[in-house]
């Protein structure tokens, strides 16, 4: 079944993909940073702690998309089911 909510899905979907986006650009950004903490000793504590917050991000992609389908959801009346299934696969 495919749900078609016309502009209000447009926007729903827009803000979803750039919270999914900065959330991703922060991902890389704790790891990244984290890495190069490792290279000395003095600051592979921080490192190691930036390395916890970049896992924790990773955990709050899914729950963004969660909280996407339980917004279409409650926008549409469809059930969980069919507003998972109209997800298409996006990451966001």
């Amino acid at each position: 079944m495919t749900l078609h909510l016309g502009r209000d899905e447009l926007v729903i979907r827009r803000r979803y993909e750039a919270l999914s986006i900065v959330n991703d650009i922060l991902i890389g950004l704790w790891f990244t940073i984290g890495s190069f903490l490792f290279f000395s000793e003095s600051t592979t504590t921080a490192g190691t702690w930036l390395f916890v917050v970049g896992s924790i991000e990773l955990l709050i992609r899914p729950l963004i998309r969660m909280t996407r389908v339980v917004h279409l959801r409650r926008r549409t009346g469809a059930t969980t089911g069919e507003a998972i299934a109209h997800e298409s696969g996006q990451d966001f």
